[in-house]
């Protein structure tokens, strides 16, 4: 369903009506059209700064440098000196800041490297480089700040700072993301620093249209890091649950995108809606209820068989059967604990003994739902929370096989059952968000598919809010 105010509002009229009448008026947001590239920021400049006792700047100059974008750098600005040390180190040329009136040099992206951040002075630093900025930063821009973790401060004092960098990412990404803009935080633990491009590229590109305000921990990664970002899924085998339609179709088709070989799974009564989705991209059907008892074994032995293992599981099949807990019967209470929670423990204990590559990653659909929680949804919260758990649980099992298992929590989403909701909650849930709108399925799947790759080799156990930062459990 079409968001009609949003396409209102960004017509020639709707933008006079609603700027005269003080109305909000939701950006555009510029998402991705084509699969990852080599050089995904080529012809595009990054504006970079840091602290006066920042250590990443050698890592994240690699990976600016790798991806293609022109680095620019701050006259004046408290921590150019070790920035300028680390481009000699890496070979990567600066280009001086230009003029505020030189729109066409403009940078569309600000990443700030806050890892020495170690208190008050220091957050100063990064006020200091982003005040004069904020209106620079273009539609759609990106701002990306890079630290240590919190639990890694040797003092208080710093580890109080650290964590003051997630409330200043969460209340920036408010302010910016009227234009479409948005700002994330990435917690790099030692270690992690040579993982950062994937990453980066990641959200500082139109894969991320919808995820701001977000803090996204890095650990060190099981294994050495490759650097193959175009088509980084050939040659893996993927599981999708629900892929049918909506959400599970857009997994599918995007995981297909760069390069998998995909086995979609859903019910027996949705085959020909299956069957048309996965015919698009030639991946494989498998109609079958993942509650039934033999299930996880079939499943286990089917991708053996044909494609000998997987390596992306996606467990995406879910469903809501909301009530009061007063008014709930035990069996609403039954099927959802069964789809949503149940059923991913079960493959998964089926696909660990059998059937999992060495190296796999696993992404698990989870909701803001299970953050916030929600009347009438004790059943679905419980479920969702429930999977945040489950990953955080198995990180380190993942992490011995050389893999990781992480999840993604959606808001809201133009989905066939949003699209049934009433007119008012249902814009109540598009604008309650710092972009100011609905999601769409294609959103929930570049994060799962970033999740499901290489480029996320240092993110395992976590959660990752695909919710346009929706004011729910903010």
């Amino acid at each position: 369903m079409s968001d009609r105010y949003l396409e209102f509002t960004n017509s020639a009229f709707g933008k006079s009506l609603s700027g005269l009448l003080g109305l909000p008026s939701p950006p555009r947001l510029k998402r991705a059209d084509a699969a990852y590239a080599t050089r995904p920021l080529g012809g595009q400049a990054v504006m970079l700064g840091g602290t006066t006792a920042g250590d990443l700047a050698a890592p994240l100059l690699a990976a600016l440098n790798e991806a293609g974008a022109t680095v620019q750098i701050a006259p004046g600005h408290v921590g150019l000196a070790r920035l300028k040390t680390a481009a000699a180190e890496t070979g990567v040329a600066l280009k001086t800041e230009p003029n505020p009136e030189d729109r066409a040099a403009a940078a569309f992206a600000f990443v700030f490297d806050a890892s020495g951040v170690d208190g008050p002075a220091r957050l100063r630093e990064l006020y200091d480089f982003m005040q004069p900025r904020v209106g620079r930063i273009p539609a759609n821009g990106r701002v990306l700040i890079l630290s240590r973790a919190p639990s890694a401060a040797v003092t208080p004092a710093a580890q109080a700072a650290l964590q003051g960098l997630r409330g200043f990412v969460r209340s920036f990404a408010k302010e910016i993301g009227k234009k479409g803009a948005t700002a994330n935080l990435l917690e790099v633990a030692p270690g992690a620093d040579e993982a950062l491009a994937g990453p980066l590229r990641f959200f500082l590109s139109p894969h991320s249209a919808y995820i701001t305000g977000q803090t996204l921990p890095l650990s060190a990664p099981p294994a050495e890091v490759g650097h193959q970002f175009q088509q980084p899924l050939a040659g893996k085998v993927a599981i999708v649950t629900g892929a049918a339609r909506g959400i599970g179709a857009a997994i599918a088709a995007t995981l297909a995108r760069e390069g998998a070989k995909v086995v979609g799974i859903d019910r027996p009564q949705e085959e020909g809606a299956l069957g048309e989705t996965l015919s698009k991209f030639d991946g494989y059907g498998l109609a079958l209820d993942i509650t039934a008892a033999d299930a996880p074994q079939r499943i286990a032995e089917e991708v053996t068989a044909r494609f000998g293992g997987v390596d992306i599981v996606v467990h995406n099949a879910g469903i809501t059967r909301d009530k009061m807990l007063k008014n709930m019967a035990p069996h609403l209470w039954d099927m959802v604990i069964d789809v949503n929670f149940a059923a991913i423990l079960r493959i998964n204990e089926a696909l660990l003994k059998q059937g999992l590559n060495d190296g796999a990653r696993m992404v698990c659909i989870s909701s803001i739902g299970g953050i916030a929680g929600n009347a009438g949804q004790t059943n679905y919260g419980a479920t969702k929370a429930g999977v945040m758990g489950y990953v955080e649980a198995m990180a380190a099992q993942m992490a011995s096989r050389g893999g990781a298992i992480n999840a993604v929590a959606p808001g809201f989403i133009e989905t066939a059952m949003t699209a049934q909701m009433p007119t008012g909650p249902r814009e109540v849930g598009r604008r309650l968000a710092s972009l100011g709108q609905g999601g769409l399925p294609i959103d929930i799947a570049e994060a799962v598919t970033f999740l499901a790759s290489p480029m996320a080799a240092a993110v395992n156990g976590r959660t990752l809010r695909v919710c346009g930062q929706n004011f729910v459990g903010a």
